[in-house]
């Protein structure tokens, strides 16, 4: 099944004006907005027949209709396009720097009696990423909480230009750590579509184990987290020896534990070695064997639920109109899977269900993970059983499509949908290229999450949603 590609359409400022209306009315879902000089370019999903498309508008004097003024989901990546390309979006409500961080910061203002302000970050306690939160609080009452980010920026999308295909998707799977498969995946399927590039079925099928082994490691060690930050340090060990297992067996059948490098633009670098099938079913019966205890435990720990349930709610509505993929928008009734819409190989030939409820609390973002962990192992075994011989790559690699393109992608992540742009030049080198992981559109729901709940209760919401900053900060 080849990687279909997205159209790209260049449009008149009125028509960008109409597109923007249409996501504030929420019959279209932002999937990304980034921009190079002259352009400015959004990527666009139809709620009602999923239908993916990029539009494109004309920058004059760098300038261009702000999306953000009608929809709050885009005002953060105005910001940083401002920082990064220069754009000047027109009518943007906040014109804060996002990733420049000289000079004065002036945090939104909360009006009441009796509130104060708890600076965090963006330095933290153990080996974790920079980010710098702002509580303002009545008592031990969180009434704001604002983000700042950008601490981990790296220059991706710069480095990416002029780059060759090899050093580029080395840059992808780098943009976060723990989700290096993911975005190789994503670049890769887009440099594909860029090409008109089909793969051999037996890679897209070991990319498919690759991406399932990746999303069974960190729900597993998610999952032991949150119950860590509730104090619950038992299963926080517990869960953390089966992830342990996950990337030991991941380093023994693919030679690294996160998978780095392995997916690659026209198929994939390595193969399953002869003992491989062996040690992921043996891997599956152990997380099959010691998992449905542990959840018996968080189940039917009363103090754990209680820390839990109705701790840290997102609502559906903003589910929806911040397009929250991954476990984040399915516990608050998002029923959405890229692996399903729009799709891609070899999973229209593989059965799993996609788990959504409605709750949308810390404890429900526990469930979510919970299925999902179930629904990766049920794949595993079904990708052992049916793996297809043959070729892992393409013959000549990306030189056997055509010389030059653009193409986009959209691939299911463990925190959600991750989406990658490319142009690529006929030398068959990156002119430009956006990778927008889906933490974009998580944090803004963290803050409104924990607005009601306590303080000491922001590290057990901050692990239920655990956004990446490394991904989010490019």
């Amino acid at each position: 099944m080849p990687t279909p590609n997205w159209q790209r359409s260049i449009k008149r400022r009125e028509d960008w004006e109409q597109a923007a209306a249409r996501l504030q009315d929420g019959e279209l879902a932002l999937l990304g907005l980034w921009g190079e000089p002259g352009f400015a370019h959004m990527a666009l999903m139809e709620q009602t027949t999923d239908a993916c498309v990029v539009l494109s508008v004309e920058c004059p004097a760098n300038r261009y209709p702000s999306v953000g003024r009608v929809h709050a989901p885009a005002i953060r990546p105005e910001r940083a396009l401002r920082d990064l390309v220069g754009l000047e979006p027109e009518g943007l409500p906040d014109t804060r720097p996002w990733l420049r961080h000289d000079g004065d910061y002036r945090f939104l203002p909360a009006e009441g009696e009796s509130l104060h302000q708890i600076p965090v970050g963006p330095v933290h306690a153990g080996i974790i990423e920079p980010g710098h939160f702002r509580f303002t609080a009545n008592g031990e009452t969180v009434v704001r909480l604002e983000e700042r980010l950008g601490y981990a920026h790296k220059g991706v999308n710069a480095l990416m230009a002029g780059a060759s295909l090899e050093r580029a998707a080395a840059l992808a799977g780098r943009l976060s750590g723990d989700s290096t498969v993911a975005c190789s995946l994503a670049f890769a399927q887009a440099v594909e579509a860029a090409l008109e590039l089909e793969i051999p079925p037996r890679a897209a099928w070991l990319r498919a184990l690759l991406a399932e082994l990746e999303r069974l490691a960190n729900h597993l060690g998610d999952i032991g987290a949150v119950c860590n930050d509730a104090a619950f340090a038992i299963l926080h060990a517990q869960f953390g020896l089966l992830r342990e297992r996950v990337l030991r067996a991941a380093d023994a059948c693919f030679g690294h534990r996160l998978m780095m490098d392995r997916v690659v633009p026209g198929g994939v670098s390595c193969d399953l070695p002869p003992d491989g099938e062996r040690r992921l079913r043996a891997l599956v019966a152990q997380v099959r064997k010691d998992f449905p205890d542990l959840i018996e435990v968080y189940e039917n720990t009363a103090s754990l639920k209680d820390r839990t349930v109705g701790t840290g709610i997102l609502t559906p509505a903003l589910a929806r109109q911040y397009a929250a993929g991954g476990f984040v928008g399915r516990a608050s009734g998002r029923d959405f899977d890229a692996r399903r819409t729009p799709g891609y190989a070899p999973y229209e030939a593989l059965h799993f269900e996609v788990p959504v409820v409605h709750a949308g609390d810390v404890n429900a973002r526990v469930w979510i993970r919970i299925r999902e962990v179930e629904q990766s192992l049920a794949l595993i075994e079904q990708i052992l059983a049916r793996l297809p011989p043959g070729s892992l790559a393409c013959p000549d690699g990306p030189r056997s499509g055509r010389d030059a393109g653009e193409g986009a992608a959209l691939v299911e992540g463990f925190r959600g949908d991750i989406f990658a742009w490319v142009r690529i030049t006929p030398d068959g080198r990156v002119e430009r290229c956006h990778l927008r992981d889906p933490s974009w559109f998580q944090w803004p729901l963290l803050e409104a999450a924990i607005e009601g709940n306590i303080v000491a209760d922001f590290p057990l919401c901050n692990k239920s949603f655990n956004c990446s900053y490394s991904g989010h900060d490019l």
